[in-house]
């Protein structure tokens, strides 16, 4: 995959795709059906892809083959007759809140070359991230919340009680929670989309220092693309909650179930990483339609140059 075509052709066309995904959801926003969300962002997502000189594979998607008709793990998609890539995609991150109306939700896909994306089961994986601009290590997996907020605080020069971390409102993080705001530091709580958390920790503008948490490991695989087109950090360990889901690691080729993995052992290559705002949020708009005219705006991030990139489309209906 060479640089140039890499730049060009391919970050175009990834913005193409995820702008399909997004347009076709928002029809569903607001209307309480989560699964005909998704399904809508499904289809318009493949159809895309279907369309690229491209040779892709789907590495992170809606499920295994017995679990999902399209962009199941292992499909080929593309003309067949371009690079040879990794696929890393949701379709919609946030169905939920697509189907309430709320903020936040997203279709986002990842690229890569073939064979450079880990192979993610669908289990959760506990997580810890921090955008560009300190210094290598200075977050750690297996220190507390807490002592990781002091480490970005030392490494920011300020005190930990000005550093904000995003959390996912669950109860499993409890503990992680009430730890962070014991030393002072702010709690920034999201109720679905954890990509999209990560995501804000590569933007100063929106405040958040560095998230923490358990979620989807694939989730965990497309927020790494992001982080590797702007310098960030990331660290993660898989976890198995019953045998079902070892077994479904050891199918991907996963052998030591307790490693720690950096952002580089994830994402192994350069990457391409894009985003299209299905309603509105910290970093980008909503879909909008009206006046005869379709509207998208998309964050799309390529590691090879080290862009970023805001593209907002507008074209008729």
């Amino acid at each position: 995959m060479s640089s140039t075509k890499f730049d060009r052709t391919l970050v175009l066309d990834a913005v193409h795709v995820t702008e399909e995904a997004a347009i076709a959801s928002w029809g569903m926003v607001g209307r309480g059906d989560e699964k005909e969300a998704d399904r809508a962002a499904v289809e318009a997502m493949r159809k895309a892809l279907n369309e690229l000189n491209i040779d892709g594979r789907i590495v992170i998607g809606e499920g295994e083959r017995d679990e999902a008709p399209m962009l199941f793990i292992g499909e080929q998609l593309g003309k067949g007759n371009g690079p040879a890539i990794d696929i890393a995609v949701d379709p919609l991150e946030g169905t939920t809140l697509t189907a309430k109306a709320m903020d936040n939700a997203l279709a986002v896909m990842a690229w890569a070359p073939k064979g450079t994306l880990l192979n993610a089961p669908d289990t959760y994986m506990d997580k810890i991230a921090v955008g560009p601009g300190y210094p290598k290590g200075v977050i750690d997996l297996d220190k507390s919340a807490a002592d990781n907020a002091r480490a970005i605080a030392k490494a920011k020069g300020v005190p930990v009680n000005e550093i904000t971390a995003c959390v996912m409102d669950r109860p499993r993080h409890a503990e992680i929670i009430a730890s962070l705001r014991a030393v002072g530091v702010r709690v920034h709580l999201i109720t679905d989309g954890d990509v999209a958390g990560v995501i804000n920790t590569t933007n100063p503008d929106t405040g958040i220092d560095f998230y923490v948490g358990q979620g989807g490991a694939p989730e965990g695989v497309l927020a790494c693309a992001a982080l590797k087109c702007v310098g960030g950090q990331f660290e993660g360990r898989l976890v198995f909650r019953n045998a079902d889901e070892r077994a479904r690691a050891a199918r991907w080729g996963i052998k030591d179930l307790d490693r720690k993995y950096d952002l580089h052992e994830i994402v192994q290559a350069e990457a391409i990483f894009c985003a299209t705002g299905v309603t509105k949020g910290m970093l980008l708009d909503g879909v909008k339609i009206g006046g005869g005219y379709v509207r998208t705006h998309t964050l799309v991030m390529d590691s090879v140059s080290r862009t970023v990139n805001e593209v907002r489309m507008q074209r008729p209906i």
